[in-house]
């Protein structure tokens, strides 16, 4: 029988067993909708309640500044969409296409939008920041870049974005819950997060936003998540966020730790291959960005899907052309190594026998 290996967590990842434990009693035998007045919903209410408070406890907020949303894309758009009309916002060339596209309907209704190019490791500099800011509503640069794993200097870049008296939101979908993530130590007004990136359930995610904060709502509706976000809430999807999320930031020194080993003995395997490593040192754990000579990444990542591995491609195929990412193209990666781009991302859930396997598989696949 083929081994099946998952090496694209950056991607989705396994919901943990501690997570749908907890989801299932909200979908079964308390369905209830947490909004009714009558005894059966308030067991529904209490749940979010407290899963609010663990997600603020993790990220150190408080419990009123969260805001349950269907995910990261719908916490970047409101945060865009909501806090930047017919302004200038500032963004960057490597952000995820929902900030990109968010900040593209942005202008087509009047913002002016001014992009900010990474270094070749994808740092987005402050310098940089401060020298292109000015009459500026927003600021929204990720913590952690979703391809290259680079993490950027938040801290920093906030601090300039206040000192010009503008707002300042994080993309963190890749980083919560895999470094630790502290919203008041970084100084953000807004973070995004998804629970599928840390373990949790699909289609559920939230939106960080700083208490006095001025944000549209999402829509418009009923009374929910304090009239910002209407509609009913999703108890399960909540509880699931919240327990995964918990469980991840109580492991997370631990499984960092392995998942940086993982990557050297990766790389180490890969000897005598004519490759690129893209992004900097100070990147997320287990996300492998590799650009190999004369290659072609979405022909690598189909012969290591037969070899049931399943892997990443820095290149998205059209029925016309092979594109390369916007990430890739932006750090400046030679055109020659360019078209062989694949993103492995290693979880919790892998072994070292499955990089050795990885490794293995692509030294076969490119020494042909």
């Amino acid at each position: 029988m083929k081994r099946f290996i998952y090496a694209d967590n950056a991607a989705t990842a396994k919901l943990s067993s501690s997570a749908l434990d907890a989801m299932l009693p909200w979908l079964q035998s308390d369905f209830a909708n947490p909004s009714q007045p009558y005894s059966f919903s308030r067991a529904a209410k209490t749940a979010i309640k407290e899963a609010r408070q663990i997600i603020a406890d993790c990220i150190g907020a408080s419990s009123d500044e969260i805001f349950f949303t269907s995910g990261g894309t719908e916490s970047d758009n409101w945060a865009i969409k909501g806090s930047a009309i017919s302004h200038t916002i500032i963004t960057s060339e490597i952000e995820h296409h929902a900030v990109l596209n968010s900040c593209k309907a942005m202008a087509a209704s009047g913002a002016d939008v001014k992009y900010l190019k990474p270094t070749r490791d994808g740092v987005i500099l402050p310098d940089n920041l401060e020298k292109n800011i000015s009459d500026t509503s927003l600021v929204s640069i990720m913590l952690a870049n979703n391809e290259i794993g680079t993490i950027q200097p938040i801290c920093e870049l906030c601090e300039i974005t206040h000192a010009h008296g503008a707002l300042f939101h994080t993309d963190a979908v890749q980083a919560v819950g895999h470094i630790p993530v502290d919203v008041k130590s970084l100084g953000v007004d807004m973070l995004s997060a998804s629970a599928h990136k840390f373990n949790g359930p699909k289609g559920v995610g939230f939106l960080y936003i700083k208490s006095g904060t001025s944000l549209l709502p999402f829509h418009d509706g009923g009374s929910q998540e304090s009239g910002k976000r209407a509609g009913t809430e999703n108890v399960a999807g909540i509880v699931g966020m919240a327990t995964a999320l918990k469980e991840n930031c109580e492991r997370m020194s631990e499984t960092a730790k392995r998942l940086y080993g993982y990557e050297k003995l990766l790389i180490d395997n890969l000897s005598g291959l004519d490759f690129i490593r893209n992004g900097g040192e100070n990147h997320l754990p287990g996300v492998i960005n590799l650009s190999f000579k004369g290659a072609s990444g979405e022909a690598i990542l189909h012969r290591m899907d037969l070899k049931g591995i399943c892997i990443s491609t820095g290149s998205a195929c059209d029925s016309v052309n092979t594109q390369v990412s916007h990430v890739i193209r932006a750090i400046g990666v030679p055109v020659e190594y360019a078209q062989g781009t694949i993103r492995i991302s290693l979880g919790a859930d892998n072994t070292e026998e499955d990089v050795v396997a990885i490794a293995n598989a692509l030294k076969q696949i490119l020494s042909n």
